[in-house]
């Protein structure tokens, strides 16, 4: 959990990895996934590193991969995981896989390709025994007439010039959306010089490439002369129509069909002898594909990385260039040894200077996850700055409990996030693919943690599902006041609101133990005392939340060496912020502390004397809270003012100074230089400041360069923003006391509207059990639909904005980068 506060400490090593050693080495740091290799040849293009040709191999197999994958998907089949570990084969070994793959892809073309051939010869003989099967009986005669008409005879008589003419058949099958458009076509293009019968296919016929059944529509043609059949079977092939010879006589139809039907029986034998060898063939790619393609996603893993290093002179090893963290040094040490043992030369490691900044390395847990995402969802910290996560972990769910406030609520989102929890071990839960789900899923301690500060807030504002609950004794006591005022009948009768004076003796006996006390629900001006209350719980904890933010500020400056900063950017922020907001923050307690029930009625207004404060002016009906306030209150504000030249000017000229120092003391020592270069490989933490530090200068630049222009505009922009965003900043932090109302409001009324209906529609036990079940029912989902979801996500969005732009721009930059360590593990999202 060290790690956690700020990022670890992160090297740069050169590895010397000799050539025979190269591939198990990295092979072996893919597995432990502990460095980060450099690009060492980013002026060489891809195609003409060393190992393009072994990537390429490794690229060509995983498209083999995809086809035998898309293969074995196609039959309803599925890839199971491989069990175990399974480390990157060596090259001598990707040959013989690439053999087998080869051998198992063909293999698996050519029995589909049979398959295809017979299911579509299978096809064809089903077509052609339906079209024969069907029962087109032949015409009796044909027409031909250059003027048809009703008297015109059927046969032609024996001294007609057509009657030597052959009356020919085109039989075949269509499918059935293009049947209307082939008969039409038919008629207009022959002059009706045919006659066509169109028949749908008494049963449907599977698809020899999709498998489906698909219903077809037979057809049989009768026509004279050649021109008309040339046309004819230009039409049907324009159709891509099935055509089949249709013998005359019933008789040899009939031998047809039978030959037909025994064709048939003996391509289905055939067809599933075939798909059984398919079957074993698609079981050993099941088998070996999962381990193959696991394997060689290493290898080619391997392959890239190897194409980052640089050959050395001699060509005997290959140099490499990782970040890695310092306390993995020993074990990085460790395992290149053992994996260079072989080779008979060991492979050796040793930090290098960088004036880079490193990348950033923060390990997080289950637990940490969620909430390291919120950080890095706004920008990676710089590296070794103060990381924002562990104060996240409590702030976020406390500040969105303050605008969910309910216990039933926050009950409900409680056990559904430990629900999530106990079962975050199942396989189905963790492989689910639902993006929703995922979503929860990965947020779960986020989640449990959220639903319990929303429990907490509940019993504070004590609130149950917008009910109250009276767990201890109220601190009101009516009949005191019954007693003591005198409440007749007629008193009552007359006055169908009854006021409790705490001024009377035994009516208010003191504060309630702990929450709102529960007579306040009954009150009318109980949204009134409730806005008084979150609104200036909202002003307090958002100028405690900001003043954290700006305290956290120091641990930066120090770690890095900006010791200045502290007086001339960390002390005046405080007292700007401090000084303005953190007085109203004392006005608010001090006033809750010193005015009692007796002077409540005359007690003076915390907004007017803040709006005196800046005008130094007073208010002669608003009374001081204490003696010198006037004067103090002019104190502090002129503290504010004085501390904004400091914040715009002071850095700038102090840097300025310093820069005119070092340059009237520096002098050529090239010495000091190469000694400053070769010594220890820790470069300062100082050397990843702040921007406005270096600039636009970096490396060696920094000491020669100095653009003061660029620093104070820097600055400029940082003392707006700053004293701009404290009174913007403590105005956003009102949005827990509008949530918190909101939310409230709304629970109140999902109430009224519906339980309350319900309750009321009898006295009956019948009447109102039966019809309490339906309104039970609306008013969970509702509950959830309205309340938890859709409020929850406003309340969850409002608490990450706060965290973002109120709390972590005081002295959070998120201008780094993650350490992307070079593994094999895919880790679950």
């Amino acid at each position: 959990m060290g790690s956690m506060f700020r990022s670890e400490e992160v090297a740069l090593v050169q590895l010397f990895l000799p050539t025979a050693a190269a591939y198990p080495c990295v092979s072996q740091l893919g597995e432990l996934g502990l460095v980060e290799f450099r690009d060492l040849n980013t002026s060489v293009s891809a195609f003409q590193r060393r190992f393009v040709l072994d990537v390429r191999r490794c690229e060509e197999l995983e498209k083999t991969f995809t086809f035998l994958q898309e293969e074995v998907r196609r039959a309803g089949l599925a890839l199971t995981l491989p069990e175990g570990v399974l480390p990157a084969p060596p090259p001598r070994n990707l040959l013989r896989i690439q053999e087998e793959t080869d051998r198992l892809a063909q293999e698996l073309r050519d029995v589909r390709g049979n398959q295809q051939a017979l299911r579509a010869q299978l096809h064809e003989l089903q077509l052609h025994a339906a079209v024969l099967g069907q029962g087109h009986g032949p015409p009796v005669a044909a027409t031909y007439t250059d003027g048809p008409s009703e008297s015109s005879p059927l046969l032609q008589s024996l001294g007609d010039p057509h009657q030597d003419l052959r009356l020919n058949f085109v039989a075949g099958a269509v499918e059935p959306h293009k049947a209307a458009a082939l008969e039409r076509l038919l008629w207009r293009a022959c002059r009706g010089f045919l006659i066509a019968s169109f028949r749908e296919a008494e049963r449907p016929l599977e698809d020899p490439v999709t498998g489906e059944p698909a219903t077809w529509m037979t057809f049989l043609i009768s026509y004279w002369g050649e021109q008309i059949g040339q046309k004819i079977r230009k039409i049907t092939d324009c159709f891509h129509c099935h055509v089949f010879p249709f013998p005359e006589q019933d008789d040899a139809r009939r031998g047809v069909l039978q030959q037909l039907q025994q064709q048939s029986l003996e391509l289905q034998e055939v067809l599933g002898e075939t798909e059984r060898f398919l079957s074993q063939v698609l079981g050993r790619v099941q088998q070996l594909l999962p381990p193959w393609q696991v394997q060689i996603r290493k290898v080619k893993a391997v392959y890239l990385a190897l194409n980052q290093c640089s050959v050395s002179a001699t060509h005997k090893c290959l140099i490499a260039e990782a970040w890695c963290a310092t306390r993995d040094l020993p074990t990085l040490q460790q395992a290149l040894q053992e994996s260079s043992s072989e080779a008979g030369v060991s492979a050796v490691v040793h930090r290098i200077p960088c004036r880079d900044m490193p990348p950033t390395l923060i390990r997080t847990t289950r637990f940490t996850a969620s909430f390291q995402g919120i950080v890095d969802a706004y920008g990676v910290g710089r590296y070794q700055e103060i990381n924002p996560a562990p104060y996240t972990i409590i702030t976020f769910p406390f500040l969105f409990a303050v605008m969910f406030g309910d216990v039933g609520h926050g009950l409900l989102l409680f056990l559904f996030a430990l629900a999530m929890v106990l079962a975050e071990d199942r396989p189905g839960v963790k492989t689910a693919q639902n993006e929703i789900w995922r979503t929860f899923f990965g947020g779960r301690y986020l989640l449990l943690l959220m639903g319990l500060f929303s429990i907490y807030t509940g019993f504070i504002y004590n609130e149950c599902f917008s009910r109250a609950t009276v767990i201890f004794s109220s601190g009101w006591s009516v009949a005191a006041m019954a007693n003591q005022s005198g409440w007749s009948d007629t008193f009552l009768a007359e006055h169908p609101l009854l006021a409790l004076d705490p001024n009377v003796t035994g009516v208010f006996l003191g504060p309630y133990p702990f929450g709102i006390d529960p007579v306040w629900s009954l009150a009318v001006n109980h949204l009134s005392f409730l806005n008084s209350f979150k609104m200036k719980m909202s002003v307090i904890l958002g100028v405690t939340h900001m003043a954290f933010g700006v305290v956290l500020g120091v641990f930066n400056h120090v770690h890095f060496g900006q010791r200045h900063r502290l007086l001339l950017e960390t002390l005046p922020e405080l007292i700007f912020l401090l000084g303005l907001f953190g007085y109203l923050v004392f006005l608010v307690v001090y006033k809750w502390l010193r005015v009692s029930v007796a002077s409540a009625a005359s007690a003076p207004s915390i907004l007017i004397h803040f709006i005196n404060m800046f005008l130094f002016s007073s208010s002669p009906t608003n009374r001081l809270l204490f003696p010198g306030q006037e004067v103090v209150q002019a104190t502090l504000v002129v503290l504010a003012l004085a501390t904004v030249p400091v914040l715009l000017l002071g850095t700038p000229l102090f840097l300025r100074w310093q820069h005119q120092r070092r340059r009237r003391h520096a002098g050529p020592q090239p010495d000091e230089e190469k000694t400053g270069l070769l010594g220890p490989p820790d470069a300062p933490a100082s050397g990843w400041g702040s921007d406005e530090e270096k600039a636009g200068c970096s490396g060696e630049q920094e000491e020669a360069q100095f653009v003061l222009s660029e620093v104070f505009m820097h600055q400029a922009i940082h003392t707006i923003e700053f004293c701009l965003g404290c009174i913007s900043n403590t105005a956003s932090y009102l949005r827990l006391w509008a949530l918190s109302l909101a939310h409230a409001q709304l629970s109140e009324v999902l109430w009224a509207m519906v339980m309350r209906v319900g309750l009321r529609l009898g006295r009956e036990m019948g009447v109102v059990a039966v019809a309490l079940v339906p309104v039970f029912a609306a008013f969970a989902v509702l509950t959830v639909a309205i309340l938890l979801v859709m409020e929850g996500l406003s309340a969850f969005l409002h608490a990450l904005r706060l965290h973002w732009v109120e709390f972590q721009n005081k002295f959070y930059s998120g201008t780094g980068y993650k350490l992307t360590p070079f593994t094999f593990t895919v880790e679950d999202e």
